[in-house]
């Protein structure tokens, strides 16, 4: 058991010189740690047994453990008190009562799994009896008119399928084990019925999503089932955020079938019946040339280009892994020098960002791109080294246009941090159904991680919002966007 355990903490902690890579080493990440847990628990159990019987050498000493971190205040407490049942002195002639000083507190950390519960609306009639008039409460309004599930099942269900990412059979036989049948089909149906019903609110988030001059856009492959030919196709999910340094976050997804630039050209157009206009600022994308069209000055003069410099870097890296040119690792230098200044400056206002970055980064960039030319004229057409390098300097308008606006942030990494849940969510979904379903999909999510980025809990929010949509005025619907929120 000692040898295992030794394996298991050189495997976890010692130098990465496995052929598997890292993707690969966090699929057993979760598998060392319950190993580990267990060889650790029965070796503690053998030593003391081996202490009770005598045998063999006294065992070491356990190690210190760390101190633990405290549990969370907001997390209900029930106490157990435990007394002696007799409080009188047990020294011999004493017998006196006993005086408490004091107390020992331990907290132990339990879990009551989800409880299904029924509410119970009971709607008292009453009449005069002289006047035959007759006098009752209005019925409570659900999304689900006379249906079955109560805002808070509903939430649960879109929670559980989006931001859990929990297929519907799987939530079917999770509520089988409390007793509550419900069939995939009908969780589907509650789901279709709640989407659409928060279309009108995902709607608003988008107009509140653009009315940021400064944008994020990214997007990502979703598989979508083509019943016709038997298989799946590859579809689609643009992703658009306020800007990093936006004091009021927010992201909007939108589901296309293709990655063509008619998708963002359309998103960005705006709409006239509801009096959005064309969108106008910088947009920040990794230069993926469909955005081309969406950002010629000559048809959109008020739109500007930046460019993600973490891609830039990125192809630098590579090289500096490969351990194929000297290149890669200088250049990874030079970035990492403009990265600090960044992360210095990130507390500052707008102008102020700008007023460091013209003092502090555009000395470093001027370098970089010196050094950039230099080098491209000592390496081969057509290799690596070259390709990164032509990368940069064919785009490097774009990548140091953060320089002239402190509201432009230095790379994507912001958006691309709110699409990962696309990225788990495929694994588990393995596709999605239809076109419908992934407009639905995207409407959810951008509510759900929308109200993840302004602190809210998802199902908290959501039940709230799905409790008061049924009465809430359209004039008013901007009220239960996320970063406007309050709970009822």
């Amino acid at each position: 058991m000692q040898f295992e355990l030794a394996r298991l903490k050189r495997w976890k902690f010692g130098a990465k010189t496995e052929a598997m890579s890292a993707d690969q080493r966090r699929l057993f990440e979760e598998t060392l740690a319950e190993d580990e847990a267990g060889l650790q628990a029965q070796l503690d159990a053998l030593r003391a047994q081996v202490t009770q019987t005598g045998q063999g050498p006294p065992p070491k000493p356990p190690p210190r453990r760390p101190r633990r971190q405290a549990l969370p205040e907001h997390l209900r407490r029930v106490e157990h008190q435990h007394e002696p049942a007799d409080t009188t002195c047990p020294s011999e002639g004493c017998g006196r009562a006993m005086t408490r000083i004091g107390e020992d507190v331990s907290e132990w950390l339990d879990i009551i799994p989800a409880e299904f519960f029924v509410h119970r609306y009971i709607y008292g009639k009453w009449a005069c009896r002289c006047c035959q008039v007759l006098k009752q409460q209005p019925t409570v309004p659900e999304i689900i008119d006379a249906g079955l599930p109560a805002s808070g099942l509903l939430a649960h269900t879109l929670i559980s399928r989006f931001a859990d990412h929990l297929p519907y059979y799987r939530q079917e036989a999770i509520n089988a084990r409390a007793g509550v049948h419900t069939p995939r089909s009908t969780l589907a149906s509650w789901a279709g019925q709640a989407g659409a019903a928060l279309q009108p609110l995902y709607e608003a988030q988008k107009c509140f999503v653009l009315a940021s001059r400064v944008l994020h856009a990214d997007e990502t492959p979703v598989a979508l089932l083509d019943p016709g030919a038997g298989k799946t196709r590859k579809a689609y999910v643009w992703a658009y955020a306020r800007s990093y340094h936006d004091p009021t976050p927010g992201v909007v997804y939108e589901f296309a079938r293709g990655r063509g630039a008619q998708y963002p050209m359309d998103f960005l157009a705006g709409d006239v019946r509801a009096g959005l206009p064309a969108w106008q600022g910088t947009l920040l994308t990794d230069r993926y040339g469909a955005y081309d069209p969406v950002l010629d000055e000559r048809v959109h003069p008020g739109r500007k280009a930046a460019a993600c410099v973490a891609h830039a870097r990125r192809k630098f890296d590579e090289l500096a892994k490969a351990g194929t040119s000297a290149v890669g690792e200088d250049a990874i230098q030079r970035f990492a020098g403009i990265y600090a200044v960044e992360r210095e400056l990130a507390g500052l206002s707008d102008e102020g960002r700008r007023s460091g970055r013209q003092a502090l980064t555009r000395p470093l960039w001027d370098q970089l791109g010196a050094w950039l030319q230099l080098e491209r004229r000592r390496v081969a057409h057509g290799g690596s080294t070259a390709a990164a390098i032509d990368y940069t300097l064919k785009h490097w308008t774009a990548l140091t246009h953060h320089l002239e606006d402190g509201a432009v942030p230095i790379d994507n990494n912001h958006l691309e941090r709110q699409i990962k849940p696309w990225a788990m969510g495929r694994k588990a979904w393995m596709f999605v159904g239809s076109e419908l379903a992934g407009q639905r999909a995207a409407a959810v999510m951008s509510l759900v991680q929308s109200a993840r980025m302004c602190g809210h809990e998802p199902w908290a929010y959501l039940r709230d919002v799905l409790l008061r949509l049924p009465t809430q005025l359209n004039s008013r619907i901007e009220d239960l966007l996320p970063h406007r929120w309050q709970p009822a």
